[in-house]
């Protein structure tokens, strides 16, 4: 039942370690709040519909980094790990909805694009996700 003074000292280091990594977390969160990031927040990607079509991206974000990007085609989950003006994007399951040809492939690039966001800014009601190509998401208004 009891357990030895090195199991116990290696259980309170780890239960410190998730303590100082939540705080840590907290903070990384309030600094990117101080600088605007759009935290409970749904945008819009800078884009006109596809032929046939009103769809157009968009990306939910809640407090914690958690995320949602509705793409041409299919959703993908993701979580966002924000800290100044870095952006790390963590994507994670996918649905696998099958469309017409040219929006799978919008899908793929955007995807493609999204995986090389390293950096973000705010310009307004305008988040700008910078990697090899600038991403541009509008603050929806509804």
């Amino acid at each position: 039942m009891f357990f030895s003074a090195a199991r116990r000292a290696r259980r309170l280091v780890a239960l410190l370690a998730l303590i100082a990594a939540g705080a840590a977390g907290a903070v990384a969160a309030a600094v990117a709040a101080d600088r605007g990031f759009p935290y409970d927040g749904v945008l819009q990607l800078e884009a006109k519909p596809m032929k046939g079509s009103k769809r157009v991206p968009n990306l939910q974000i809640e407090s914690n980094g958690a995320a949602a990007f509705d793409l041409w085609c299919n959703k993908v989950a993701a979580q966002l790990v924000v800290v100044d003006d870095t952006i790390t994007i963590l994507l994670g399951a996918r649905t696998e909805k099958q469309c017409e040809p040219d929006r799978m492939q919008a899908d793929a690039d955007l995807i493609a694009a999204l995986q090389q966001v390293a950096n973000w800014h705010r310009d307004g009601d305008l988040l700008v996700l910078q990697g090899e190509r600038s991403l541009r998401f509008h603050l929806s208004s509804n």
